[in-house]
């Protein structure tokens, strides 16, 4: 690894790519009246000033059904979280657009604008009926994180590993018409065997948007290397997260995080910018350059990496790639291309 980067040509590279990032949290502080995303905030980690320096071009924005709306409240908080994207998307028409096909991807960023997905993380959503998923697609969704967590009427979550239960017989109906509507089928908080049926359900790529190496970080939320090869076959894509926990193991004997800032404390210091291209290394080596991209889950995660604080920060990614050895035009498919590639083969 070089450590004699060029910044300027790491800058003008990640200026010139197509990046995207596959999940925030982000419409969940808005929705509390905290901020807007017009105006740079001191809180959370992503708005449009700092999507700007940060040099994004299509930003997936998370509908996330918390517990406290779950088991029957789902749609309507997702009803809430959209009118939010859509308000916002109103107010800002100069600075954002909205994607709903993968030509929009490079049209916000000829236009120098943001291009938002829609995503829903959690199937609570749609109770249990495929008619709300058709109404939400036509709202503008276009990825559906099937589950969170613990069970729903569609999978179990991560949470559920006791059970080891996959999806529902409902659950292949979702993922078969996400399939013919056009919508990214996302496997992030899905248990292992959930993963395992929707691979053998779903005849287009999926995705999981924000989830890293089990291999490298010992976590239930990250994929083991089967599980990377066996999306990498399936053509899929799977974007970098950058909370700390999932990117180092930080068990410490003796410690429980009992809040947000206890768990930045205990974070504090020991995962960086090198800490997300470990995971990228490792998946490079299982299954090379077409099925890596970015899911920061900024705004999801109370602590960040040194050196990624905020959105604002991601040019340092580019820059530690490079300064890696990593060629330009597989950074490229790292920051975005890989995304929009399976964007156009499901979505169109």
């Amino acid at each position: 690894m070089s450590a004699n980067v060029d910044t300027a040509k790491a800058r003008e590279l990640h200026r010139r790519a197509l990046v995207v990032d596959g999940h925030v949290d982000t419409l969940l502080s808005i929705a509390s009246g905290e901020r807007t995303l017009a105006e740079r905030s001191t809180k959370g980690h992503v708005d449009l000033p700092r999507l700007a320096e940060g040099g994004v071009d299509v930003q997936f924005f998370a509908c996330y059904i918390e517990p406290q709306h779950k088991p029957d409240r789902g749609l309507r908080r997702a009803m809430q979280l959209i009118d939010v994207f859509h308000r916002e998307l109103a107010a800002n028409q100069d600075r954002m657009v909205p994607v709903l096909k993968a030509a929009d991807f490079e049209a916000a960023k000829g236009a120098g604008k943001v291009g938002a997905v829609l995503a829903i993380e959690g199937g609570e959503a749609l109770g249990d009926d495929l008619a709300a998923l058709r109404n939400l697609h036509r709202l503008g969704l276009r990825s559906l994180g099937l589950v969170w967590n613990q069970r729903n009427l569609i999978a179990d979550g991560v949470g559920e590993v006791r059970t080891h239960g996959g999806l529902t017989n409902f659950g292949v109906e979702v993922v078969k018409e996400c399939n013919r509507l056009g919508i990214l089928v996302d496997v992030s908080h899905l248990s292992d065997e959930g993963f395992w049926d929707v691979l053998g359900v779903s005849t287009k790529p999926i995705v999981a948007t924000h989830s890293n190496s089990r291999a490298v970080c010992e976590h239930r939320r990250n994929l083991t290397d089967d599980q990377v090869r066996a999306l990498a076959k399936n053509g899929g894509v799977m974007g970098m997260n950058f909370a700390p926990s999932f990117l180092v193991n930080l068990d410490t004997p003796g410690f429980e995080a009992k809040s947000e800032q206890d768990y930045r404390r205990m974070v504090k210091g020991k995962t960086s910018v090198d800490s997300v291209v470990r995971h990228i290394d490792h998946l490079m080596e299982l299954v090379g350059p077409d099925h890596v991209g970015l899911g920061s889950d900024f705004d999801g995660s109370g602590a960040t990496p040194d050196g990624l604080e905020d959105v604002s920060r991601l040019p340092a990614l580019s820059e530690a790639l490079l300064a890696r050895g990593y060629d330009e035009e597989v950074i490229e498919k790292i920051l975005g291309r890989n995304f929009l590639r399976v964007f156009r083969e499901v979505v169109g």
